[in-house]
């Protein structure tokens, strides 16, 4: 049943040792005089998210992956998803109905990831992610990803680790004065129409200004998406229309061994959901998702004296959700605002959030950091009961061990006071990174993680003709207990080839996940879940050589049957665990003398088993294996420089046509057989833009 897995696995792993035969016979015969480098130079990028300074890639304790932002900007993409869909052990998917995406990693969904923006924790209405396609895409710098529960440094919701958007920032230097633009024009499979309706249409325009302590920038950016049709009924859509416009500015100012900056995000978004016509009366009702979301961000860095540097965030974030729904007459040509239960709605979602935190190296063999961190949620609404708030303040501190060369242990622990739950007395967290040799490092880790239930799971309160969601009162906080190892090799370092690999591998127990539920009456409803488990593995491989930069990553990751151990369901022979691959890799290769770059992104992303109770065909409650189909997912872009200012950017996405995939149960002889295609993608598209970069140093 599992034999495509297996041979995923190893045939990558075949790939892997022949990749490395084969660049030890490139450094050994195309370049016999170059002097091997202390690090490779994929090692020695530097990573910001969880460190007591910005330290290379080999230094940190975590193991972070890094996307650059040439590996951005190849991608062609429009939002965050869109980037990061192609990395291993990372699936995105989405409610078509709203328009909105939600990440999982290692196994677990994105109530469990905590997204930030240069640091500082991103608000989101529910357990999805709505916040990682409201980010403008030509912001960001870089994007980091921290695997595993980081609930010490970032509190709350990190259990699957933290996602660090880190956006552009001008750096101490000459004056300058940038302006910048980009206009990019992409299908929707087959459908298109220039610059409005069918298809995707961004355009962005930005300055940037730095003169003497100070500088400053601006953008704005228009994110149009003209739906796609499918299989709907008159009029409707299976993929929403979507308007967003994107206002960002920034204020910041250096001074001696101070850095001070304040950031301001403002969105403004529009999901059209047109109804089908009813024939008979020749009714249809419409609805309008509109989201406003300010975000600001005030930051310090202040390098007290040679060993203490104390850094100060400070944020607040006001996130509102306003639903329209109005029912059109086309035979009297009227629009009447509907009346129906929840079918207008303001829900608004307010946050404050300050975290200080002092880096203090006492001496070679140690440091500190400790830290205060106060967040405060509300919300109302008419689908909220009352207007409840969340208040946590926590105290957290970790150290940096140096006992001897080549050994950094890293403890930590946190203890927070909440306003609704009672949260764990203390939140503990162990990582260690062992030099196992010049070119070899080991990482160990252990955390304790936790996820504090939202306001939407304990206060929402909808019911209308398709709804009956009741929030919970009574949730306890999720907790996790998580272990990681990993192994980093730099296999071969010269002035012109570097390759690198690491092994990795988890495990994670939760208890009383939040989880939704019907109740006997058919009323949905929140409920913790007494054990829920992921298991896995990956393996990612990175070369850079000369004008070729490549990664290959396979991961192979276990998710926990809740049935397996249900008494209720007397089968025999059900899995503790079932089984999902995955393979990716991005090659970028430079065309120095014709000014240009080509990528090639892919991703085979495998069969996602699940178990579910369903009649058999005696009557009787069964439990049954469902899967989600597998797919193969490729993009191909092209860049070339044109003249002075201009970058011409074209490409194919969604090579391999994915639109649709089977949603089925794998017992044959069942009632319970289909669940219906899933709409994936839209099928092939493609896409060409025009980036303009203009500057002037003084």
């Amino acid at each position: 049943m599992y034999s495509l897995p297996h041979k995923v696995i190893a045939l990558s792993g075949i790939l892997t040792i022949s990749i490395i035969f084969q660049i030890r016979c490139i450094a050994q015969t195309s370049s016999p005089g170059n002097r091997p480098t202390d690090t490779s130079r994929l090692l020695e990028e530097v990573v910001f998210t969880g460190q007591y300074k910005p330290q290379s890639l080999k230094q940190s304790v975590y193991k972070v992956r890094v996307i650059n932002q040439e590996r951005i900007k190849m991608r062609g993409a429009t939002d965050i998803a869109g980037v990061l869909n192609n990395e291993v052990g990372i699936r995105f998917s989405t409610d078509n109905t709203l328009g909105e995406t939600d990440v999982n990693i290692m196994g677990m969904s994105g109530q469990n990831v905590k997204i930030l923006l240069d640091g500082v924790p991103l608000v989101d209405r529910g357990s999805t992610k709505q916040s990682l396609s409201q980010i403008d895409i030509n912001s960001i710098d870089r994007i980091e990803i921290v695997e595993g529960p980081m609930s010490v440094v970032y509190g709350t919701d990190a259990l699957a680790g933290v996602i660090n958007i880190i956006t552009k920032k001008n750096k101490a230097g000459n004056d300058n004065l940038t302006i910048t633009a980009r206009i990019q024009e992409e299908g929707t499979g087959e459908y298109y129409t220039p610059f409005s309706s069918d298809g995707q249409h961004y355009e962005n325009i930005g300055i940037n200004w730095q003169q003497g302590r100070w500088n400053a920038s601006g953008s704005f950016t228009r994110n149009n998406f003209g739906g796609w049709t499918g299989n709907a009924a008159y009029r409707a859509q299976e993929a929403k229309p979507k308007e967003q416009n994107l206002i960002g500015a920034t204020l910041g100012f250096r001074h001696k061994n101070t850095n001070t900056w304040y950031r301001m995000d403002y969105l403004n978004e529009d999901i059209y959901v047109a109804g089908s016509l009813n024939t008979n009366s020749y009714r249809a009702k419409d609805q309008h998702y509109k989201t406003k979301r300010f975000t600001h961000q005030l930051q310090n860095e202040w390098q007290m004296t040679d060993h203490f540097r104390l850094s100060t965030a400070l944020s607040y974030q006001n996130y509102e959700r306003n639903t329209e729904t109005h029912t059109i007459d086309y035979v009297s040509g009227t629009k009447t605002p509907s009346t129906d239960p929840g079918e207008q709605d303001v829900s608004t979602f307010k946050t404050l959030f300050v975290r200080t935190t002092g880096q203090w190296l006492i001496s070679e063999k140690l440091s500190l950091q400790p830290g205060l961190e106060l967040k405060t949620d509300r919300t109302a609404g008419e689908r909220i009961t009352g207007s409840p708030s969340i208040t946590d303040f926590s105290v957290f501190a970790s150290a940096e061990i140096k006992p001897v060369k080549g050994l950094n242990i890293r403890p930590g622990a946190r203890f927070s006071k909440n306003s609704v739950y009672d949260a764990p007395p203390v939140i503990p967290s162990l990582n260690t990174k062992i030099a196992l040799h010049e070119k070899s490092d080991l990482r160990l880790s252990y955390a304790h993680g936790f996820r504090a239930p939202i306001l939407r799971e304990l206060y929402f309160y909808f019911f209308d003709a398709n709804h009956s969601i009741q929030g919970n009162t009574s949730l306890k906080a999720e907790s996790s207990n998580s272990y990681n190892a990993s192994v980093t090799r730099q296999f071969i370092s010269t002035e012109t080839l570097q390759f690198s690999s690491a092994l990795s591998g988890f495990y994670n127990r939760f208890r009383n996940r939040i989880a939704l539920a019907s109740t006997s009456n058919n009323v949905f409803t929140y409920i913790n879940i007494e054990k829920f488990r992921t298991v896995g593995s990956t393996l990612e491989n990175n070369l850079s050589w000369k004008n070729l930069s490549a990664t290959l990553g396979v991961s192979y990751i276990g998710r926990y049957n809740l049935y397996s151990e249900d008494k209720t369901f007397q089968q025999e022979n059900l899995p503790k665990f079932v089984w999902s691959p995955e393979v990716s890799s991005n090659i970028i290769f430079k065309f120095p003398k014709l000014r240009a770059e080509a990528g090639i992104f892919y991703k085979f992303t495998g069969r996602l088993p699940s178990y579910t109770i369903a009649f058999n065909q005696s009557g009787q409650t069964d439990v049954y294996l469902m899967h989600l189909d597998s797919y193969h997912w490729a993009d191909i872009s092209l860049s070339k420089n044109l003249f002075k200012f201009f970058i011409i950017q074209t490409g194919i996405k969604n090579l391999f046509d994915v639109v649709r995939l089977d949603n089925k149960n794998a017992e044959a002889g069942s009632i319970h057989t289909n669940g219906g295609p899933l709409l994936t993608a839209y099928g092939r598209s493609f896409f060409i833009g025009l980036n303009f970069q203009w500057s002037r140093n003084k």
